[in-house]
C-alpha cells in the first residue's frame, strides 16, 4: 500500500522542480521553448489530479471506517498504532493536496506565459500596420 504514495511523492517532487524551472527568469527565447515543453507533459500528467482525488477519497474513507481508541480498554500500543496511523493519514492529505494544487499552478504558468506570448504577437502586428 505504500506504493502509491512513494508515486506520489516522486510526483509531487517532480511538479515542485517543474514549477521552480518555470518561474526562474530566462532569456525569452529559453523560456518558450521550456513553457512548449512543460506543456506538452500537462496534458498525460494530468492523471495525478484524478489519481490525488481518489487518494483522498481513500482517505476519507478509511478515516470514517477506522476503529476509534479513545476510551480506557485500549492500550499504550494500541493507542500509539492509532495516533501514528492518524498522523499518516494527514501527511497523505497533505501530499494529495499538495499534488493537486502544484498541478493548478504549473498549468496556470504556462497558460500565463503563452497568453503572454500571444498578447506580444498582437502588438508586434499592431506597430507593423
Amino acid at each position: 500500500m505504500a506504493l502509491q504514495w512513494l508515486i506520489l511523492s516522486y510526483v509531487v517532487a517532480a511538479e515542485v522542480a517543474i514549477a521552480v524551472i518555470l518561474t526562474l527568469p530566462y532569456p525569452m527565447l529559453v523560456k518558450k521553448r521550456v513553457v512548449s515543453l512543460v506543456s506538452l507533459i500537462l496534458q498525460p500528467a494530468a492523471s495525478i489530479v484524478a489519481f490525488a482525488g481518489f487518494q483522498l477519497l481513500d482517505l476519507y474513507w478509511k478515516n470514517e471506517h477506522r476503529l476509534m481508541c479513545s476510551s480506557e480498554v485500549c492500550t499504550a500500543t494500541e493507542r500509539d498504532r492509532y495516533e501514528k496511523s492518524i498522523y499518516k493519514a494527514q501527511r497523505n492529505v497533505v501530499l494529495c493536496a499538495a499534488g493537486i494544487l502544484l498541478y493548478w499552478c504549473i498549468f496556470r504558468i504556462c497558460k500565463y506565459n503563452k497568453d503572454l506570448e500571444h498578447l506580444e504577437e498582437l502588438e508586434k502586428r499592431c506597430k507593423t500596420e
